[in-house]
């Protein structure tokens, strides 16, 4: 099969993408203002409260089994590396560009966290449905494409909460921290207001808050004896590396970790995995099958909201605001160029040593996610945060942008790749 053919096959479910994206910028303007504000925040409860975890938990219990997920682990390993290469590229450009100290979270999650959820679960199912699909069967390709998307999410959405938010929380309370030191100089009244509320602020920010140890036992493990300045070079620098991985999970929120999703990501593992109870629920003869229906249907609702969603928030990007265009481009450029590419070479790297088999749709989706623009739940983040919104709506306005040629482009490598 041609490149041509190929392209055609990527770009139709790219189009379904922009245009349900594109109805829902315009739904989203002042004149109609069908997704305003209000709208948005509201839909996006449904959607977070409803329909997300609706999907996921009918996907995974449907389609995960116990001889599926033998097959598929390495997915999770290959979604944890996308997070930890998109950090190390986004660090190098942080670097480079100097970008101010509160906005490295919002770069860092931008990079490392990619749309693995609903642009997946269209994607997909809709090459599979292509007359000049590479992948076979239409019917056994959607079904392993929805596995395969479904697992995407879920897994996904647990990267975001555990290793992103963190990220972007430690980011966000150095932002506090600078605003308290420039208070200070005011005047010689609030200093020690000033100086108290930084100390508050400075403490929750560099130490864990819950189950891990005090300054004092910091300290004792810091005081290691040694018998020369090598040896204590490489003590200290193995004690920063445990205090920083001590203050990364000191600032997970477990209450946003176990949210909607993660919580149906593991009922329907469980649903999935144990074969009693799956069949109970799932199956033409199952007796609460009226149960999984239901959920199932809610479910569906939830990718043409949640694309509706991504084009009204992307109208706030259209503003502008102080994002200087090397950040943009260099997110655009590892995103859609290093990115992917290093992508190829990791799982034709996996295939070649056994980590992978030769399922051709399995390799294309796991160089998908390599290719996808940042997630959404990114600018999440940064309302919950109260820093960086402006700049979160332009850096998803251009990186969406480039997404339709991006994504159109790289699916057609992929499908010559794996092919």
């Amino acid at each position: 099969m041609g490149f041509l053919d190929l392209f055609i096959v990527a770009l139709m479910p790219v189009l379904k993408i922009l245009l349900i994206t594109a109805l829902g910028l315009l739904l989203g303007t002042e004149r109609i203002d069908l997704l305003g504000a209000n709208a948005r925040q509201i839909l996006n409860r449904i959607v977070f409260f409803v329909f997300s975890p609706s999907l996921i938990f009918s996907n995974l219990s449907d389609t995960i089994t116990l001889d599926s997920l033998a097959t598929l682990w390495f997915m999770l390993l290959n979604i944890l590396l996308t997070f930890l290469i998109g950090t190390a590229l986004a660090w190098i450009l942080i670097k480079i560009t100097r970008i101010p100290q509160h906005l490295q979270g919002l770069v860092i999650g931008c990079c490392s966290a990619g749309n693995l959820g609903n642009l997946p679960l269209i994607i997909i199912p809709a090459v599979c449905e292509e007359e000049n699909s590479p992948f076979g069967d239409s019917s056994v390709c959607s079904t392993d494409g929805e596995t395969y998307a479904a697992l995407s999410m879920a897994v996904g959405a647990i990267y975001i909460w555990t290793y992103t938010y963190p990220i972007m929380r430690i980011s966000a309370s150095k932002k506090t921290e600078e605003i308290v030191i420039d208070g200070s100089s005011n005047g010689d009244n609030n200093s020690r207001e000033t100086s108290h509320l930084y100390s508050e602020i400075d403490t929750e920010a560099l130490l864990p808050s819950k189950g891990c140890p005090s300054s004092e036992e910091y300290m004792d493990q810091v005081e290691v004896p040694s018998t020369g300045s090598k040896e204590k070079a490489k003590v200290t620098l193995l004690e920063k590396t445990k205090l920083l991985l001590k203050m990364i999970i000191g600032h997970i929120d477990f209450q946003k970790l176990f949210a909607p999703s993660t919580i149906a990501a593991i009922f329907g593992f469980i649903i999935g995995l144990v074969s009693p109870i799956r069949k109970i629920l799932i199956g033409d003869d199952a007796p609460l099958r009226a149960i999984y229906s239901s959920v199932s249907l809610i479910g569906d609702a939830a990718i043409p909201c949640m694309t509706l969603i991504i084009g009204a928030n992307l109208l706030r990007g259209l503003r502008g605001s102080g994002v200087g265009p090397s950040i943009i481009f260099g997110i655009i450029a590892i995103r859609y160029i290093i990115m992917p590419l290093l992508g190829i070479v990791i799982v034709k790297a996996a295939n070649h040593f056994g980590m992978v088999d030769s399922n051709s749709l399995f390799q294309f989706t796991l160089m998908l996610q390599y290719a996808l623009p940042p997630a959404m739940n990114v600018g999440t983040i940064s309302q919950l945060l109260e820093t960086g919104q402006s700049e979160c709506s332009v850096i998803m306005l251009w990186t969406y942008a480039v997404a339709a040629f991006a994504l159109t482009l790289w699916s057609t490598i992929f499908m010559l790749v794996v092919a």
